[in-house]
């Protein structure tokens, strides 16, 4: 029996090794916010609750540490790496540059900005179910996206190198924040502006969502101070 279609439309099967599928896991778990900065990891504990070997979980953890996500400490052993309030004012003050800078070519290039509507949208719907890992996906496509409508590859590049702890943030910030509806509720406005071609205004709305992290205590975040 033959299989209808070109062939170019059937996904491939990855093979992928086991530790890096181990490494994705517990990074997903990470930049969740489910394991919280200074979580020990324990080798054994992870191997039995994914069901694999200490190898593949050893070699995962090497992943991450590559990947500035998990770190030794001297006779303690190795834990998820804590954030400190520095490198949130860094990370943050950095972001709302490029998220500026983003808006201010999109309103320049006039470029269809309805993906975003559909990420608002989303965020929305998973707020009302009380679905908090859907909302940080929504949350977490609507940055990016505001970010690639810019059509700039340097800054989409730079944006995806400070990724991982971007989204880590924003997980620990909106998991402060008991209230999703209120998490979504920040987003319509700064598009309005945008559609409208208020420039000014977008840019001084995504400035105050970004600078709002600043509002949460260390400790609701997890962080060192």
């Amino acid at each position: 029996m033959s299989i209808a279609g070109p062939a170019s439309e059937i996904s491939r099967i990855e093979n992928v090794p086991l530790r890096v599928s181990v490494a994705e896991i517990i990074r997903k778990a990470i930049v969740n916010g489910t394991m919280r900065p200074g979580t020990p990891i324990v080798e054994m504990a992870l191997a039995e609750q994914l069901n694999v070997s200490r190898a593949p979980v050893r070699e995962a953890i090497q992943i991450l540490e590559a990947d500035g996500l998990i770190e030794s400490v001297p006779y303690k052993g190795k834990r998820v790496k804590p954030l400190t309030v520095k490198e949130v004012e860094e990370l943050y003050s950095l972001r709302e540059q490029f998220e500026a800078f983003a808006i201010r070519r999109i309103v320049e290039r006039k470029a269809d900005v309805s993906v975003l509507r559909i990420h608002s949208d989303n965020m929305f719907d998973a707020a009302e179910r009380g679905d908090f890992l859907s909302l940080m996906q929504a949350d977490e496509e609507f940055h990016r996206d505001l970010i690639r409508l810019a059509d700039h590859a340097l800054m989409l590049s730079m944006w995806d190198n400070l990724y991982l702890r971007i989204r880590q943030i924003m997980a620990l910030r909106n998991s402060a924040n008991r209230d999703l509806r209120q998490v979504a509720a920040n987003h319509p406005p700064i598009l309005d502006a945008i559609e409208h071609g208020d420039m000014i205004r977008a840019i001084s709305l995504i400035s105050d969502h970004t600078r709002s992290a600043a509002q949460i205590r260390p400790e609701e975040l997890g962080i060192e101070p």
